[in-house]
């Protein structure tokens, strides 16, 4: 199976990601922003059109806002294309007295509770394979076509039924700002700005959590004419808080690759931790390589000051992007995960005042979000007993379209200040 997989074509290129380090190490220095954002968790069942559409307009729409409000190029990123592998907390899930391995994914297992669907099938990893490239191939074709052309973006308008319409004030606030974007780069072009073409084309890359090693090794090879080993799995693929020990297999396999790489740092990663990390997997100290994630929970958000601060003073260039949603998770007194739209805000706030003080940029964020009409996280219309609407998250509460848009707009307010 392993050898099957790796004998497949890859699914992105070296080219393509040295273009993204490059965009990165911008960012590190606070010339772009970073927006990597979708699923959760991706699903098999997933790999459809209108999905993959509605994912790219919501990443579309709020890049759009954060060019606007941070007066400088956006990176777009999606969790997209192989986000298919999910940790858990327990090896195991019990119901009814029954007690099955947990659901890790598509990548992995199925979701059904049943003992076949929880079994781990070798045979899903082609299957990831397969629907990966079905993605990619869709969203180069939709890029290649047009579609993220930012000469356009009223076709980027998400239609939905029912409530997912967005109230009249922020839709206003939308339509304007495109009407703004559209006349600036007609008024470059009537100067006969040569940037403008490339102002215009929008380009995205694909992320995902490394967290299955046989997929990710499978699909790593050396490439004519470039040094080292590059994981075409993906451009950006990340260690979670978990699987971070320096000791551990996936600091040890991602350290020998060319990718730049992301490691989540949550509220107990200490400047040892993060600067070990950091001289393991970025040693000749590469700009754009060395991505740290950090997911602290609002009320945690100042510790981000006391690891940047200490990664700056050693030299390290650090690209910092915030992931505001895992650290806000709780639960309801049903036992539902849920996260507050208020709570992730504020985590956010708070880590920009943290660079701030630090003297280090916030180069972007990391959001878990979907283009879909889902009541997962409070805030916004959907409230606690709203949840159960239209609960479809396979792993963890995302944003939906309009917490995501709106979420947007005040960020774009605090870069702007």
């Amino acid at each position: 199976m392993l050898g099957r997989l790796a004998s497949l074509p890859p699914l992105v290129t070296s080219w393509e990601i040295e273009r993204l380090k490059s965009q990165l190490a911008e960012a590190g220095e606070g010339k772009r922003f970073v927006l990597q954002g979708g699923d959760c968790a991706e699903t098999l069942a997933d790999c459809r059109a209108d999905v993959v559409v509605a994912k790219l307009k919501i990443l579309l729409q709020m890049s759009l806002v954060l060019i606007y409000g941070a007066k400088k190029p956006v990176v777009r990123i999606g969790r997209i294309a192989g986000q298919y592998a999910k940790p858990r907390s327990s090896p195991n899930e019990t119901r009814d007295g029954v007690t099955l391995p947990s659901y890790f994914g598509d990548l992995v297992n199925r979701r059904e509770f049943t003992p076949e669907a929880r079994r781990a099938d070798p045979e899903l990893l082609l299957h990831g394979y397969t629907h990966a490239a079905l993605t990619l191939n869709f969203v180069r074709s939709l890029a290649a076509a047009g579609f993220a052309d930012l000469h356009h973006p009223e076709q980027w308008n998400l239609v939905f039924a029912g409530r997912a319409d967005l109230d009249d004030d922020l839709r206003a606030h939308y339509t304007q700002l495109t009407r703004v974007m559209s006349g600036s780069l007609a008024f470059m072009e009537a100067l006969g700005e040569r940037s403008v073409a490339e102002l215009g084309r929008v380009e995205f890359f694909t992320s995902h959590e490394g967290l299955n090693l046989h997929y990710e090794e499978a699909q790593t090879r050396s490439v004519p004419r470039r040094e080292g080993a590059y994981d075409l799995t993906t451009h950006l693929p990340w260690i979670g808080e978990r699987t971070r020990s320096l000791e551990g297999a996936h600091v040890e396999f991602f350290r020998g690759i060319a990718n730049p790489v992301g490691v989540k740092l949550g509220p107990k990663s200490t400047p040892e931790d993060a600067l070990g990390l950091a001289r393991a997997l970025n040693p000749r100290r590469e700009p754009g390589k060395m991505v740290f994630i950090s997911r602290m929970g609002k009320d945690n958000a100042a510790h981000v000051e006391v690891l940047a601060s200490a990664l700056a003073e050693a030299g390290e260039p650090i690209v910092w992007l915030s992931d505001p949603m895992h650290g806000n998770t709780r639960s309801t007194q049903s036992g539902q995960k849920t996260r507050d739209v208020a709570d992730i805000l504020a985590e956010i706030k708070g880590t920009l005042a943290a660079h701030g003080r630090a003297g280090t940029h916030l180069a972007g964020v990391h959001i878990e979000l979907t283009g879909d009409d889902v009541t997962e996280c409070v805030g916004g219309e959907v409230r606690e007993e709203d949840l159960d609407r239209n609960y479809a998250t396979v792993c963890d509460p995302r944003l939906n379209y309009r917490q995501s848009l709106e979420l947007a707009f005040s960020m774009a307010r605090q870069l702007g200040s």
